[in-house]
């Protein structure tokens, strides 16, 4: 295998650089997608109910705008409205006086109108006059269109985003779009490739061959995107954390190796002898990773289901890459690390031996802080808030919570009453849609309703000829048929509502459906599917993490061939994931959609350095007798590829705090903090569990500075 290397490297390094141009540009031109509607489950009966609802009335998404009276005046609003509703993306455009006229021409004063339309379309104070602009089926295939070529009508009107509130459900999938496009998502990712760049040079003290793993951790990351691109063809906010994944994941395997060509330098193949020492450990690292990963499409969110797949392929490529591309750099340049001297080998040779010799305190300590630690996951909750994926000094949010204050709310429930086969006049179910409508309006925290029953007036004429021409007119009004579908079966009543979280929304929603459980009403919306949601990723929290945690455990069993030994190496895998988010529920941070993920994901890598110290501590206890032996051993051949691996991933997924998507600053920051205690636990725990009481050999070690220095430098060669 080694000659091949050394025969076929250059013909090699040579296609894989012809190979990623075309990488690059299939992997720039991925488009992104964060649909809201992506993100909220998939089968369920409140996902029926609302697709039913689209079906019938159609997708009611819709571009809110507030134009202060003083920056533009009538004629001005209704000349914009006009174009924009001539926009192919928009359906309808409604503003005050649009509704005024509509309501007139079935008997509705204007006081009456101006009235109704007090809280939708008209501030409380009068001085904001709103326009709603609602999507077409066109508009909903491309919202990031739409709402530009909107933008672009306000800016052609003279009117700066300063002037105007601009928000909406498309407006918010807009600029999650544009933040998490491969242009803007650059930056952290080549901060990463940077100190991940700069750690190797001061590892390894060779720029080419430094350069040569950043290009094969490059060419990992590329080939991984464009797998996504011909798999899904999109990515998402969550998915934008793939190539600092696959970046860790490439530079891990690819450490590894360099260590164990280091330590085989006196063999007579070097590299033959690497490869032969690094393919079963990083294999079953791998292994255990993917199964972390895949264990996440337990999950009924479909974003979640894709990273699942995608990082789990991305890891695989990430194994293939750094065990079968590094020995190409290493065939062309055949260095060895920077020898350490006795005196940088004190500290760790010190280190070492004090583990050993307080394991019990350590053990102890370490048993009482997850004790501790428990009661705090029992208190974890989870929240999901499409608010809360955008930073918070975005001009987005600040329009969304000044559309919210000023003029309207953004959120709405719909009501669908279905008379189904009753045979009633159309004036009777006016009747009773408007008696539907005030319970609805009653509550507190409905803000404003709206509904065909709120285009006429509160008393119908007496006269019988007058009302035939009423309800005549009212019929032939295309407008009015957003209202009612399937002849006149199913009447929709919209309620805008004032909620201030995901729990306190389906609050209401549940208060509602107290209030009209006597009438033939079905409540559906997006607020109950984000409540669901959030529910299903606090289940699936644990699910993907109990998938994981069993499968992995039977792997090590069958792995280590020992199942005392596999429990024990379970424990220090467990430990960060029961420090970090034990300390979340004491303080109660919930749980979002990308802090969920991180669990399954960091028991996958943490079982890589649990796996290479396992099998280095496995071979020596073979040869010698004594568990302290073979554990300082183990510290001593593995501890520096761990340790060095583990920093790299950490200060790597560290970069994504950069991102402006506060789920992924989340996930980049909890799993940094899990790596680094994983790096505890791999390097301080097991082997402090796998030592047994010191003896005689151990304390005569401690005693001997010439043995503190001399054994590591003997074990290590």
């Amino acid at each position: 295998m080694s000659q091949l290397y050394r025969q076929y490297s250059r013909p090699l390094a040579i296609l894989i650089l012809l190979a990623l141009p075309f990488l690059f540009r299939e992997a720039d031109s991925l488009p992104t997608n964060n649909d809201i509607e992506a993100w909220l489950p998939q089968q369920s009966d409140f996902r029926s109910e609302y697709e039913n609802f689209k079906s019938l009335f159609g997708g009611e998404e819709a571009i809110l705008i507030g134009i202060p009276n003083q920056v533009a005046e009538p004629q001005l609003i209704s000349a914009i409205a006009s174009r924009i509703e001539s926009l192919e993306g928009i359906r309808s455009c409604w503003t005050p006086q649009r509704f005024t006229e509509e309501m007139a021409k079935l008997g509705v004063t204007p006081e009456t109108a101006h009235e109704r339309l007090r809280g939708l379309v008209v501030s409380r104070d009068g001085s904001i006059t709103g326009l709603v602009a609602i999507l077409s089926e066109d508009g909903l295939l491309n919202r990031e269109g739409t709402v530009h070529d909107v933008q672009h009508i306000l800016t052609y009107s003279q009117l700066s985003n300063e002037d105007v509130l601009f928000s909406g459900a498309p407006v918010i999938v807009a600029e999650l779009n544009r933040l998490g496009s491969q242009k803007n998502t650059k930056q952290f990712f080549l901060c990463s490739l940077m100190i991940c760049f700069g750690l190797l040079m001061y590892s390894i003290r060779h720029w080419r061959l430094s350069s040569a793993i950043l290009l094969i951790t490059v060419f990992a990351i590329q080939t991984t995107l464009c797998i996504v691109k011909w798999w899904s063809g999109e990515m998402n906010f969550i998915l934008s954390a793939l190539p600092v994944m696959v970046m860790v994941f490439t530079m891990a395997s690819s450490i590894h190796l360099l260590h164990y060509f280091n330590s085989s330098r006196d063999e007579t193949d070097p590299l033959a002898a690497a490869l032969s020492k690094a393919w079963r450990p990083c294999l079953l690292a791998t292994f255990t990773t993917v199964i972390g990963l895949l264990s996440l499409t337990v999950s009924d969110i479909v974003p979640v289901q894709q990273f699942g797949l995608a990082a789990a392929t991305g890891a695989v490529i990430s194994c293939i890459c750094g065990l079968g591309l590094t020995p190409i750099a290493l065939s062309l340049w055949p260095i060895s690390f920077p020898d350490r001297h006795d005196s940088s080998q004190k500290l760790p040779a010190q280190l070492s031996l004090q583990i050993i010799r307080h394991r019990r305190a350590i053990t102890w300590g370490t048993c009482t802080c997850l004790l501790v630690s428990l009661p705090g996951i029992v208190s974890l909750t989870s929240k999901v808030d499409p608010l809360d994926f955008l930073p918070r000094n975005s001009d987005v949010v600040q329009d969304y919570l000044d559309i919210e204050e000023k003029l309207t709310n953004v959120d709405s429930f719909e009501a669908v009453v279905d008379f189904d086969t009753q045979d009633l006049p159309f004036t009777e179910k006016l009747r009773r849609v408007k008696q539907i409508e005030m319970m609805i309006s009653a509550h507190p925290n409905i803000q404003h309703t709206l509904s065909l029953a709120s285009f006429f007036p509160e008393r119908l004429p007496d006269n019988g000829l007058e009302i035939i021409q009423l309800l005549s007119t009212a019929k032939s009004n295309q407008h009015g048929q957003e209202y009612i579908s399937a002849g006149e079966r199913y009447w929709r009543i919209s309620a805008r509502v004032h909620g201030e979280s995901t729990d306190h929304r389906q609050q209401i929603f549940e208060e509602l459906q107290h209030i009209l459980r006597a009438h033939p009403v079905t409540l559906t919306g997006i607020a109950p599917l984000i409540k669901q949601a959030q529910d299903d990723i606090f289940i699936g929290f644990w699910e993907s993490f109990a998938t994981a945690l069993g499968i992995i455990a039977v792997v090590m069993v069958i792995a280590l061939r020992s199942i005392k030994t596999a429990l024990l190496a379970m424990i220090p895998n467990l430990t960060p994931l029961c420090l970090v988010f034990g300390f979340l529920g004491w303080a109660g941070i919930p749980v979002d959609i990308g802090m969920m993920m991180t669990a399954s994901i960091a028991l996958g890598i943490a079982v890589d350095g649990t796996f290479h110290f396992l099998l280095a501590y496995r071979h020596h206890s073979k040869q010698e007798s004594g568990t302290q032996n073979s554990s300082l051993y183990a510290l001593f051949k593995t501890g520096r590829p761990i340790f060095e691996a583990a920093m790299i991933a950490s200060l790597g997924m560290l970069a994504l705090t950069q991102s402006q998507f506060i789920p992924t600053v989340r996930f980049g920051l909890l799993m940094s903090i899990l790596l680094i205690v994983a790096v505890f636990a791999d390097l301080v725990l097991l082997p402090a569990l796998l030592a047994k009481s010191p003896t005689r050999e151990v304390r005569e070690q401690a005693g001997s500075r010439k043995n503190r220095t001399q054994e590591p430098s003997r074990i290590a060669a």
